[in-house]
């Protein structure tokens, strides 16, 4: 199945980025990075958030777009995530994927917040 509208990916490593951007196209998605220009997160189907994504990290990112009105469905990816993290995590309502991706926990949790935007 693919879908029209991009999945945004925010990661700072372009490897990590661009092996992402192979793997979930393979499963219909579209990718972008969330950095470019003309990125839209308010258009974008999903986005996926690296918690080391900037200087104040993923979870500020998301705040932020949070507060700017953005409610596009999430899934938030952390290498070794804290007890803390994973219950800001819990508490900001979005799924955390822990690297190394090593099965399809990923897309799994893609399909899950892709079904759940569907049904509302």
């Amino acid at each position: 199945m693919a879908y029209q509208r991009p999945i945004l990916v925010y990661e700072q490593d372009r490897s990590v980025l661009a092996s992402l951007e192979f793997a979930l196209a393979l499963e219909g998605y579209r990718v972008l990075d969330g950095t470019s220009a003309g990125a839209n997160p308010r258009g974008a189907a999903c986005l996926i958030i690296e918690q080391r994504h900037g200087a104040s990290g993923g979870l500020a990112l998301l705040a932020q777009l949070r507060a700017g009105g953005c409610n596009t469905p999430t899934v938030l990816m952390a290498t070794n995530p804290t007890r803390s993290t994973r219950k800001l995590a819990d508490a900001a309502g979005v799924p955390l994927i822990e690297k190394p991706l090593l099965n399809n926990d990923l897309t799994q949790a893609l399909r899950s917040v892709l079904r759940q935007k569907e049904a509302v």
